[in-house]
């Protein structure tokens, strides 16, 4: 049984930490780990931070040691996505005509999760496209999940682009 209710969610809190917290330049200690499962209500020892991280291993987590003079840690080899992809990424979103500025800034809040906390801020970044306006209508990102939805069930869409009256 274990010690306290949040005992079981002792592995999920390791890869949660590894996963905003580490990276090849920014190990995790077994004592840092200890700490933050501590203030979560969660008693460790070394031994079954050891344990933990192979079981974590065991069940595909990229999950390398650090060593050094200093001690090292622990940090996540690899990501969901690479650094590099995510810039990308945002650097498309921010790019984008149809996604309103208001929802770029979510959907790059929402892609800096993937990353650590360090590389984060390094995809705070302006794409500065010449002559490029932002739409205001947030609606558009939605009628293109639409018009993507009834592509995939081979469904006709009808639409009305445009309107022509005598002043064009």
């Amino acid at each position: 049984m274990p010690k306290s209710a949040m005992q079981k969610n002792k592995v999920f809190l390791i890869i949660k930490y590894l996963s905003e917290n580490s990276d090849e330049a920014h190990p995790v200690s077994t004592k840092r780990l200890i700490e933050y499962l501590a203030s979560n209500g969660i008693s460790a020892e070394r031994r079954t931070i050891y344990s933990d991280i192979q079981l974590l291993r065991d069940l595909g987590y990229d999950i390398l040691q650090n060593s050094n003079r200093l001690g090292g840690g622990y940090y996540l080899g690899s990501r969901e996505f690479e650094i590099a992809e995510l810039k990308l990424l945002v650097d498309a979103v921010q790019s984008s005509r149809f996604i309103t500025a208001k929802k770029s800034r979510e959907l790059i809040k929402k892609l800096e999760q993937k990353a650590s906390r360090f590389d984060a801020g390094k995809l705070q970044r302006q794409v500065y496209v010449a002559g490029r306006i932002k739409t205001e209508n947030e609606s558009v990102y939605y009628t293109i999940d639409c018009i993507h939805n009834a592509i995939q069930e081979n469904l006709q869409i009808q639409f009305q682009y445009m309107e022509w009256n005598l002043a064009k």
